[in-house]
């Protein structure tokens, strides 16, 4: 009994050493990723805040029409796609 507890023992310690060297690896070979995935979670993040909160996509509309009004239509129906896009993934 003894002995299969040491062989139990020496079998956890090389799949932990095993476990710490791949996430080193792992690590190391995100790193140039890290930038890239960071922006990409903040889009993520921006996305979520206006569907919790579509009254900003009405304001931002109001100031595309007071900005620029010719080009109002095409950013509604482009934050139209978004926002049904939003719904569809949402749903799944």
């Amino acid at each position: 009994m003894n002995q299969k507890l040491t062989q139990l023992a020496e079998r956890r310690r090389r799949l932990v050493a095993q476990a710490a060297a791949q996430r080193t690896a792992l690590a190391h070979n995100l790193e140039p990723w890290r930038a890239r995935l960071a922006l990409a979670d903040k889009g993520v993040l921006v996305f979520r805040h206006i569907g919790r909160h579509p009254v900003l996509m009405v304001g931002a509309a109001l100031l595309l029409l007071a900005w620029r009004p010719r080009s109002v239509g095409k950013w509604l129906q482009r934050g139209w796609v978004v926002w049904q896009i939003g719904r569809r993934l949402r749903r799944s």
